[in-house]
């Protein structure tokens, strides 16, 4: 057993493993064009951030009055990420080195995200993070999405772990709140800085206020051990 006991650790991905928002951000602004809306920006993305997919695209319809399907706007933003997101994402390099130590301890590992599977998978792959990271829940694949524990609690389920024995790593209040729901203790790195002060992130075992230029491998490591 390693340092860590019983630990499991459980990655979100996107703003957390992979700086994937700006391909987010791409895939949709591109989306909304094509809908006539052309003055999607960067502030405007950041309200959607930590939220899946199909929420978010379902809150375009309503917002925008967009006449097409919310599973037609799903599945062009779905194809439009793909392709930015196979050849042009990037991993942070403190996660990477967080996840090699925690897998060279023997550590359970998983992803939790709420993009599809498809996404998911692709993006581990391109990074090269699959060699470590093979226990991977869409939410998709679960009744509701974050901020509900679901995703979480099934993560759990696969790797055989007690929630309280789970530490889940998130940079959205959302997830933030689902792993506070779902009776896990919480490493919170902010993605939107401003988003800090949310009474979410309060419940984190450990905030990392100023977001990945905080983090690193060896300050999770050493927190984990001191809270095993």
């Amino acid at each position: 057993m390693s340092d860590l006991g019983s630990t499991s650790v459980i990655f979100d991905l996107d703003g957390t493993l992979v700086d994937s928002e700006p391909n987010y951000y791409e895939a949709g602004r591109q989306v909304l064009a094509e809908h006539g809306v052309t003055d999607f920006t960067w502030s405007d993305h950041e309200r959607y951030v930590g939220i899946s997919t199909l929420e978010t695209v379902t809150l375009w319809k309503r917002e925008y009055g967009l006449r097409a399907s919310v599973d037609e706007l799903l599945a062009a933003k779905n194809r439009r990420y793909l392709d930015l997101a196979r050849t042009s994402t990037r991993a942070y390099p403190e996660m990477r080195k967080f996840v090699e130590l925690l897998a060279t301890e023997g550590v359970p590992l998983a992803v939790a995200s709420g993009s599809s599977l498809e996404a998911i998978t692709a993006i581990l792959s391109g990074t090269g993070l699959d060699a470590h990271l093979r226990t991977v829940v869409s939410a998709d694949e679960v009744d509701r999405g974050k901020p509900a524990p679901d995703v979480f609690l099934e993560a759990a389920r696969r790797l055989g772990a007690t929630p309280a024995d789970c530490v889940v790593v998130e940079d959205a209040a959302p997830g933030a709140a689902s792993a506070h729901a779902a009776g896990m203790r919480c490493i919170a790195i902010p993605y939107v800085a401003a988003q800090a002060d949310a009474p979410e992130f309060a419940t984190a075992g450990l905030l990392l206020r100023g977001g990945q230029e905080e983090f690193t491998a060896r300050t999770a490591y050493d927190w984990l051990r001191r809270t095993r």
